[in-house]
């Protein structure tokens, strides 16, 4: 959503911050290529003008200008604005009130109303232990009741039966009734849209509205429109009165100027954001995480939160168990690679590394993608049960047919081969330390151990390089090297993959402006020497 804003917001400050000394006027030309971002990226001209002036003020303060680092001072003014902006601090949906707590969902059609109302239904019941009925108002839309019961039997979540030819109002004042004699905690109320704001819809809204008496009133709001969803918030709020916005479709490709605007123009927190269209693809909305991916800083907290979600625990430590006795087969290296295209796959994880935002497009340049772990994942899927277990015995014959059932050729196979050996030669290394843990759980151990975070992590991960003596740091590498899984990067980001790769690349291949990875793989997370 925000890479183009996050591309020229990092180039201008990076011309800050590369010099000694900064004048008034350096500031002042710097903030103009800051406005004109902002106002490309479909900020409003307000908002834009709003922080502008805030951020000149401080940045041209005696205190900046004559600093020891002014460029970074300029960045921190910057990033803590971005803050403000966006809202401060999270805040979450509020259930503080007496059961059943009503969540009135309102927008307009075709804005993710029904899918999200089912999100939050499927969150609340897993993640806090709710109780939740959920009822379609919509009697509109050709199937829209329908649509709701479906979904419900996705996630597991009550629906209110469907009676037709009732009114929105009555089936509201029957959800109501129906979750306080089911002992329901919660009731979503999925009402209906329109393909524009008209008088007969507002009118509804604050009918139900009244005999729902709401606790929450969420405003679903489509983030690709722009400045329009911005507008469509103004009016919500006057007619029917939210307590906060949901944004959908914050995983595409608009320019996010709703986003940056809404909380600002509104005065209204946003609560949630959807990020995919599967029932698990909603977040809760963190300002200063948010800000930290505009910047390029990156969200290390968010990658934790995720690892720890998608890593199962007890599949970890059987895995754990496994290496330490110097096993890792072609299934080990399949449950690896799932786990990281869970966790939103190399793109996915990347953007949330600091430093590593700039480096996907000169993987995507490179022709490194996503598309290579499904292909590794499609050639170990054509295998048999013996040769995953056992890959010494593919031959030619059987490496034909392997190609022939996953659309691809023996050279690819020979890589991935090559790839599963230097691993499991690694990790037969790092079993003998008493240390286990799979490829995500190394990385991901490594970064929490940096946060004192480990704890959340199953197994704490493997061992963190940077603590490890140069004679070990050595070995390693050389059997990384040998493996070809890449060489470390600069500059200490945290430890955790032995020697430092992830598997994919091409043997050989170099990408613009880094060092030749070798026989392969991603530049890797150990310490530089």
């Amino acid at each position: 959503m925000f890479e183009s804003l996050q591309e020229r917001l990092g180039s201008i400050l990076n011309g800050l911050t590369g010099r000694g000394a900064l004048s008034e006027a350096d500031v002042s030309a710097a903030l103009r290529e800051v406005r004109r971002a902002l106002l490309e990226a479909d900020v409003a001209l307000e908002v834009v003008r709003s922080f502008t002036d805030k951020v000149h003020e401080k940045a041209v303060g005696a205190a900046v200008l004559k600093s020891i680092k002014p460029g970074q001072m300029v960045v921190k003014i910057v990033h803590d604005e971005l803050v403000d902006m966006l809202g401060a601090e999270g805040v979450a949906v509020d259930l503080n009130a007496p059961a059943p707590v009503v969540v009135m969902m309102v927008g307009l059609q075709g804005s993710g109303k029904t899918t999200t109302s089912a999100k939050i239904a499927k969150r609340l019941t897993e993640r806090q232990n709710k109780k939740v009925l959920m009822a379609s108002l919509d009697t509109r839309r050709p199937a829209a009741q329908e649509q709701l019961r479906q979904l419900g039997e996705q996630v597991k979540v009550a629906t209110l039966p469907i009676i037709a030819g009732q009114s929105p109002v009555d089936i509201a004042k029957r959800a109501v009734h129906a979750a306080r004699l089911g002992g329901h905690d919660v009731v979503i109320l999925d009402t209906a849209g329109r393909t524009h704001i008209d008088e007969p819809l507002m009118v509804e809204m604050a009918d139900i509205k009244k005999v729902s008496s709401p606790h929450e009133i969420l405003l679903v709001a489509d983030s690709l429109t722009g400045q329009d969803a911005v507008n469509l918030a103004k009016s919500f709020d006057e007619r029917v009165g939210i307590t906060g916005l949901v944004l959908t479709r914050m995983d595409g490709d608009g320019r996010g100027g709703a986003a940056l605007s809404m909380r600002a123009v509104t005065g209204k927190p946003i609560k949630l954001i959807g990020t995919g269209e599967k029932m698990d693809g909603l977040e809760e909305f963190h300002p200063k995480r948010i800000a930290d991916r505009i910047l390029g800083m990156g969200d290390i907290v968010s990658l934790v939160e995720k690892a720890a979600e998608t890593i199962d625990a007890e599949q970890a430590a059987a895995m754990a168990k496994k290496m330490q006795s110097g096993k890792f087969d072609l299934n080990d290296l399949a449950a690896q690679l799932q786990q990281m295209s869970k966790m939103g796959g190399m793109g996915g994880i990347m953007g949330m590394m600091p430093g590593m935002g700039k480096m996907k497009d000169q993987l995507a340049a490179a022709g490194f993608d996503d598309k290579m772990f499904r292909r590794q994942l499609a050639i170990i899927s054509s295998m048999t049960k013996a040769e995953r277990s056992n890959p010494d015995i593919l031959k030619h014959s059987r490496k034909k047919r392997i190609a022939a059932g996953s659309g691809t050729d023996a050279a690819e196979i020979n890589k991935l081969l090559k790839m599963h050996r230097g691993m499991a030669d690694m990790m037969k290394a790092m079993g003998g330390k008493g240390k286990g843990g799979g490829l995500m759980r190394g990385m991901m151990g490594g970064l929490a151990s940096k946060m004192g975070l480990g704890g959340m992590m199953p197994g704490g991960g493997m061992p963190d390089l940077s603590k490890m003596d140069p004679k070990q740091l050595e070995a390693l590498q050389k059997q990384a090297q040998a493996a070809g899984l890449g060489k470390g990067l600069p500059g200490g980001m945290p430890g955790g993959l032995p020697g430092g790769g992830l598997p994919g690349l091409p043997g050989g291949m170099k990408l613009p402006g880094l060092p030749s990875l070798g026989g392969g793989g991603l530049p890797g997370l150990g310490k530089k020497k």
